[in-house]
């Protein structure tokens, strides 16, 4: 699968994205709003389920990789949220950047062509997106993408603690025809 934008490459991963990748990883202000810190082999992980997804579903987070300079930056795709309640169901949205490709409009130009591509080829209503209560920056993109804060789906992250500070997550959505 490849997906190209003005200035990114959407693209299936390769061997050689896992060790650029967990240096992204192991970033603590990247964990910090993934739940994280992440290890390098969790990332390697990662890496490695993304893959197998995109393989067997066409669904899963796909490498990032900025024209410029041919460098990955994060990663950028549609998955199916997980099974497991009270996390609302559907096609989600999800992202992560460098964070030194913050603020330049990266995370906003890969989702947007990941959500057209998501419903040109998928027969859905919408595209879910959601995040810790907290995480202002990805609400912005979601802002910027156009999406609808849809609060009576907010929900606790199961995942998470119950003191966790990430565990309120609210959710986004994006609308075939809004």
């Amino acid at each position: 699968m490849l997906i190209e934008t003005e200035r990114l490459i959407l693209r299936a991963w390769r061997p050689e994205d896992r060790e650029p990748y967990a240096d992204i990883m192991v970033e603590p202000e990247v964990g910090k709003w993934l739940g994280g810190p992440f290890s390098r082999e969790q990332a390697f992980e990662r890496v490695a389920r993304f893959t197998e997804s995109l393989t067997e579903t066409g669904l899963g987070r796909l490498a990032l990789e900025r024209k410029s300079d041919g460098r990955l930056i994060g990663h950028c795709g549609l998955a199916n949220a997980p099974d497991t309640k009270p996390v609302p169901a559907g096609l989600e949205i999800g992202w992560a950047l460098a964070p030194d490709a913050w603020g330049a409009g990266y995370a906003v130009e890969a989702a947007r062509a990941v959500m057209a591509d998501g419903f040109a080829r998928y027969d859905i209503a919408e595209i879910l997106a959601f995040t810790g209560a907290t995480n202002w920056r990805s609400q912005a993109v979601m802002q910027r993408l156009g999406m609808v804060r849809m609060a009576d789906r907010d929900f606790d992250h199961p995942a998470l603690a119950p003191d966790h500070p990430l565990r309120r997550h609210i959710v986004y959505v994006a609308l075939r025809n809004p």
